[in-house]
């Protein structure tokens, strides 16, 4: 599947009818795919830049219930989320995991320590399950050494899930595409379609992946969804829909583990507004975030932190590991990415409503907002609400799995170690044999000291849809991430790996490494 020439033949497919086109390839797309191409419904995908590229990974890399939320009175939205997180890790293993996470309190902190315990108490109670604990300032640096102790008055252990988020959206797409449904990354949505006075009903497509983005397409099908998130009011724009979202920037450092050595997550709050910031393990590196301010720039797909932004983040760091001496010259890497809220208008932008919402214009379904552990109730409020205008009204089953049951991670073979088998499976799901099969002499080995390894290099340039060198190194191999320097330092062995299994001349190549090189600096280092 999405091997070389995939993308001619899906273009050459395109003029056929269509029971629903869904535009946008992040979390909320590849969710209503997913639910509309198990209802039978002939349902195509289509994405302007990469799968993946927008906020859905560049999130906190959480499965979360939102237990900041209840301080917002959001209680149906924390009450979901916590079921959809317990769902997920039950669904997801191997992919989804939980984690330990330490919510530490401090003297001067503003709000006092037992008031985290009656949230806690609420949070457990939403999921039926009771998994927080109580521990002393003493108890907290046993568990977390790198703590200081000044100050720190106590706290409490309890769990939540995280999620490599790209690698979630891409295996949702692939289960759907293996059941019947479409999808096409670097389609981009020049304009709507409409009856002669009626309803929405198409798109012109232009193909942003050809040499001369030449092929433009119209396609059309009785409904159309907008799950395009913080970018969703441009296109409501072109239905008459006046502009609605507030777009926040969150943005998150990344530190080597040796620098920050975190075997699990540390919630504070910030001494400067009280907003909860986290520092946490994910890929083998730790990730400190998130901010949340208003995203005043114009939007585009590789937004870079800001210097407040930094100084925010390393402020809290400081007062919480002070005896670390982080300093911003022990920052690996950075980034961000912009969520949609619906704007009231609120003087703190933390405090607007993380609920989704749905807005019907003209035709056009817009579903934004929300969160990444809620995309699954997100698609069936979104397919309820179109329901009525889709072919034969079909039902959607909610208790069906989120995720097809991987294969077996016996079958992955007997000489890997276990935890490696259970990695490929849940990040791979029945994909996993066939990776394992393409690898060749020491591929199935970790590119250097990150947790990917050289095999998935090759099987996401044969098999993923890489239509360019940042999709393969930031989104189906997380090495722009996790690597120093985003993996520069390895080209020349990624290139004899990826080189022909994509097909590219040495022209393209030396011109995807330039562009490469210089997007990962401008928006993921601290240089840029």
């Amino acid at each position: 599947m999405w091997e070389r020439g995939w993308r001619d033949e899906v273009w050459s497919q395109l003029s056929r009818p269509w029971d629903l086109i869904v535009i946008g390839g992040g979390i909320t797309g590849a969710g209503i795919l997913r639910e509309a191409t198990r209802a039978g419904l002939r349902t195509l995908l289509v994405e302007g830049h990469d799968f993946a590229s927008g906020t859905s990974s560049r999130s906190a890399k959480m499965v979360h219930g939102g237990l900041r939320y209840l301080k917002n009175g959001e209680i149906r939205l924390t009450l979901e989320s916590v079921r959809e997180r317990e769902r997920l890790l039950r669904e997801g293993r191997g992919l989804i995991g939980s984690v330990g996470q330490l919510m530490v309190s401090f003297r001067e902190d503003k709000m006092p320590v037992w008031v985290f315990g009656v949230g806690l108490i609420v949070y457990d109670l939403l999921a039926l399950k009771w998994g927080h604990r109580r521990y002393s300032a003493e108890g907290l640096r046993e568990l977390c050494p790198p703590l200081t102790d000044q100050g720190l008055v106590g706290g409490y252990r309890y769990f939540d899930g995280q999620v490599d988020d790209a690698r979630l959206v891409l295996r949702l797409i692939r289960e759907s595409v293996r059941g019947g449904g479409t999808a096409l990354n670097y389609a981009f949505v020049e304009g709507l379609l409409r009856q002669a006075s009626g309803p929405i009903n198409g798109v012109v497509l232009r193909d942003m992946a050809s040499e001369t983005n030449g092929r433009i397409i119209e396609v059309h099908a009785p409904v159309v969804i907008s799950a395009t998130g913080a970018w969703a009011d441009d296109l409501r724009a072109e239905v008459g829909g006046r502009r609605r979202l507030r777009k926040l920037r969150g943005s998150h450092l990344i530190f080597s583990s040796t620098r920050l050595p975190l075997s699990r997550t540390v919630t504070m709050m910030h001494p400067q507004d009280a907003r909860p910031v986290f520092a946490f393990p994910w890929e083998g590196v730790v990730l400190a975030g998130t901010t949340d301010v208003d995203h005043r720039p114009q939007m585009e797909t590789d937004p870079a932190i800001q210097p407040a932004e930094v100084e925010y983040i390393m402020a809290s760091l400081d007062r919480t590991f002070p005896d670390l001496g982080l300093t911003a010259k022990d920052v690996q890497g950075a980034f961000s990415g912009i969520r949609s809220v619906v704007d009231t208008g609120k003087a703190d932008p933390s405090k607007e409503s993380r609920e989704h919402v749905l807005w019907e214009e003209e035709g056009l379904l817009t579903v934004t907002g929300g969160k990444l552990t809620t995309f699954r109730l997100m698609a069936h409020s979104a397919l309820r609400a179109v329901r009525a205008r889709l072919p034969g009204q079909p039902s959607f089953d909610p208790r069906r799995r989120v995720l097809d049951p991987p294969p077996p991670e016996r079958c992955l073979g007997s000489d890997l170690d276990a935890a490696l088998c259970m990695r490929l499976a849940g990040r791979y799901g029945t994909d996993a044999p066939a990776l394992i099969t393409a690898a060749r002499a020491g591929e199935l080995l970790p590119i250097d000291s990150c947790m990917a390894l050289w095999a998935e290099l090759r099987w996401a340039a044969r098999a993923e849809g890489v239509v360019h060198l940042d999709d393969l190194l930031l989104r189906r191999v997380r090495l722009g991430l996790i690597a120093p320097q985003g993996g520069v330092q390895w080209l020349d062995r990624i290139r004899s790996i990826v080189q022909p299994e994509l097909g590219w001349d040495d022209a393209r190549w030396d011109r995807e490494a330039s562009e490469y090189t210089s997007l990962w600096k401008r928006c993921y280092s601290l240089a840029g």
